[in-house]
């Protein structure tokens, strides 16, 4: 004869042993969950913290290179104004440059003939008065630095951030040992 099993209610108040199981489950579930998200939002800010971070070693690489460029340029114009002499006249010109449109965009000046290059070049100062390329690193290093301010802050953010998940996480886990 079959002996007929009973099930036995556990006393109100205390809790199965499969129901203890299936709590520890559901909180190993939670867990998961809590940190699954806390790992999306972590690699999230890493990535976005990666991409302004190439962007600003872009920008500045940038800046070296027009700064280089205004430089090189500088000294082609310091170059060329050294030789040629301090009257500019159409012969002077017309041998320096081969065309009008030449001489016109050497000099970044807006002239109809030869002639008129000549007596504008006359009229300017020998020296034309570019704007300060220390005053433009400058402002431009100061937005730079900026930004990298706020990618400060932005990385506080995703440690404070990180902190509390694993706060929450160590609190509400049970003994793993």
């Amino acid at each position: 004869m079959p002996k007929k099993v009973t099930e036995i209610d556990p006393p109100p108040g205390k809790k199965s042993l499969g129901d203890k199981i299936r709590g520890i489950a559901d909180q190993l579930r939670q867990d998961t969950e809590v940190q699954i998200k806390a790992t999306s939002r972590i690699l999230g800010a890493a990535a976005q913290i990666a991409q302004n971070h190439d962007r600003l070693i872009d920008e500045v690489t940038e800046m070296v290179e027009q700064d280089l460029e205004q430089e090189e340029q500088a000294q082609r114009i310091a170059k060329a104004i050294g030789s040629l002499p301090q009257t500019y006249t159409e012969e002077t010109l017309k041998q320096q440059f081969k065309t009008l449109n030449q001489a016109k965009a050497h000099f970044d000046i807006k002239a109809n003939s030869w002639a008129a290059l000549a007596a504008k070049l006359n009229q300017a100062p020998a020296v034309k008065s570019a704007p300060s390329p220390q005053q433009d690193v400058l402002s431009r290093l100061e937005g730079i630095e900026a930004e990298v301010t706020e990618l400060r802050a932005q990385v506080t953010q995703v440690l404070t951030i990180v902190t509390e998940i694993l706060t929450v996480v160590n609190q509400g886990a049970p003994n793993r040992k």
